[in-house]
C-alpha cells in the first residue's frame, strides 16, 4: 500500500526542474525562438498580404495607330479598369513585341489606323489584343475582362445611335502557349526552386560538418585564404547543380513536353549567375550555423520567399508595394524571369542581361560575405 501510494506522488516527480532546464534552453538557443516566432508571423503576413490569387493590374502595352478621339477614348477604358496597368505606350509593332517578349508586358492592345474611320462610316472596328499565354489564369482573365471593355464600348456607341451593328471586335492572338498548358507556366519556375532547395542544403552543410568532426580548426591552420576555402568548398556542389539542371530541362523537354523557344546555351549561361549566387548563400548559412540542424532550419528559411515572392505562383504585381521590394531581394525572382524569358517567349540577352548582372552582383557579395564571416568566427 506505501508502495502505490509513494508511486502516485512520484508520477511527476522532477517535472519542474527538466522543464525549467528547458526553458533555459530555448531561451538561450535564438536559433530555435527565431524559427519557433518569426518564421510563422512572417508565413502570417506573407499569406495575408503578399499573397492574391485576384488577377489585377496586368502590365500592358498600347499601340495606338490611329491617334484620334475614339481610339483614346478605348485607351482610358483599358487605363481605368482594374484589370491592366498601362505601362508603356509604343510606336511600332516591334516595339510591341519586344515589350511583350521581354516580360515588361503581359498584354499588348493594338488599335488600327482606320478605327474610328470605320466607326463613323458604321462598320465595325477590330481591335486586336496580344496575350502572353505563359500563365493561363492570367491569359483567361485578360481575354475576359478585354471581351467586357469591348461590348462595353460597343453598347456605348450602340446607345448614341452611332450604329445599329456590334461596333468594336476583339480579336485576340495569345502567344507562346497557344493551348494555355499549366506545365508550360510552372515546370519552367520550378527549376529555380528546384535547384535552390538542393544545392543551398548541400553547401550549407559543409562548413558545418567540418566544425561538428572538429577538422574546421585544421582547415583553418593550413596556407588555405578564406576566400580559396569557398570557392573550393562551393565549386564541386556548382558542377553538381549544373549537371542537374541539365537533367531536368531535359525531363522538361521531352516528359513534361516544354518546348525550349529561346537559345538553350544562352539559358545555360545565364545559369552560372544564379548557381554562383544560391552557393553563395549557402556558404554564408554554413558560417552562421553552429550545427546542421541549424543550417538545414536557416536554408528551409529561404525557401519561402522563394515560392511565394518570387512570382512563381503568384504576379508580383498584385502584392503590395512593400512586398514587391522584397521581391527584388529575392535571387528566384531574376532566374525565373530569365527562365521563362528564354524558355516560353524566346527572349535574347538584350532582354535579359539585366537579371543575369544582378544574380552576378549577388553572388558575389554572397561568396565575399561568406569569406568574412569565416574569418570573423566561423572558424571558431
Amino acid at each position: 500500500m506505501t508502495l502505490v501510494k509513494t508511486a502516485k506522488h512520484s508520477l511527476f516527480a522532477g517535472a519542474w526542474p527538466v522543464c525549467r532546464k528547458e526553458f533555459t534552453h530555448i531561451s538561450r538557443d535564438r536559433a530555435t525562438l527565431f524559427f519557433a516566432l518569426f518564421i510563422p508571423v512572417l508565413e502570417l503576413l506573407i499569406f495575408g498580404f503578399a499573397i492574391d490569387t485576384n488577377v489585377r493590374q496586368i502590365p500592358t502595352v498600347v499601340l495606338d495607330q490611329s491617334r484620334t478621339q475614339e481610339s483614346r477614348r478605348l485607351m482610358d477604358t483599358f487605363v481605368n479598369s482594374d484589370a491592366f496597368r498601362l505601362v508603356q505606350i509604343v510606336q511600332s509593332d516591334a516595339e510591341l513585341n519586344r515589350a511583350i517578349v521581354a516580360g515588361k508586358a503581359k498584354v499588348g492592345v493594338k488599335i488600327p489606323p482606320g478605327y474610328s474611320r470605320r466607326l463613323q462610316d458604321g462598320q465595325q472596328a477590330s481591335v486586336l489584343i496580344l496575350i502572353d499565354g505563359s500563365d493561363s489564369t492570367v491569359t483567361n482573365y485578360a481575354v475576359n475582362v478585354s471581351n467586357g471593355i469591348m461590348l462595353q464600348e460597343s453598347l456605348r456607341l450602340l446607345l448614341g445611335g452611332v450604329q445599329t451593328a456590334m461596333p468594336v471586335e476583339a480579336r485576340h492572338s495569345v502567344l507562346f502557349n497557344p493551348a494555355t498548358r499549366s506545365a508550360n507556366f510552372f515546370v519552367p519556375g520550378m527549376i529555380a526552386i528546384v535547384l535552390q532547395a538542393m544545392i543551398m542544403m548541400l553547401v550549407a552543410f559543409s562548413i558545418v560538418r567540418e566544425r561538428e568532426k572538429g577538422t574546421l580548426e585544421q582547415l583553418s591552420l593550413t596556407p588555405v585564404s578564406p576566400l580559396g576555402l569557398m570557392v573550393g568548398k562551393m565549386t564541386p556542389y556548382g558542377l553538381l547543380g549544373f549537371v542537374e539542371l541539365c537533367t531536368i530541362l531535359l525531363l522538361m523537354r521531352f516528359v513534361f513536353d516544354v518546348p525550349i523557344h529561346g537559345s538553350l546555351i544562352l539559358l545555360l549561361i545565364l545559369s552560372l549567375p544564379f548557381l554562383l549566387t544560391i552557393l553563395g548563400l549557402g556558404l554564408l548559412i554554413s558560417t552562421k550555423a553552429k550545427t546542421q540542424v541549424e543550417a538545414f532550419q536557416l536554408a528551409m528559411g529561404t525557401l519561402l520567399p522563394s515560392v511565394f515572392l518570387s512570382g512563381y505562383v503568384f504576379m508580383i504585381e498584385n502584392m503590395p508595394e512593400s512586398f514587391q521590394w522584397v521581391s527584388h531581394a529575392v535571387p528566384a525572382t531574376y532566374y525565373i524571369t530569365i527562365l521563362r524569358g528564354v524558355i516560353l517567349r524566346g527572349a535574347g540577352l538584350s532582354e535579359l542581361w539585366g537579371s543575369g548582372l544582378v544574380l552576378l552582383a549577388m553572388g558575389s557579395a554572397a561568396v565575399l560575405l561568406a569569406a568574412v564571416q569565416f574569418v570573423r568566427g566561423g572558424a571558431q
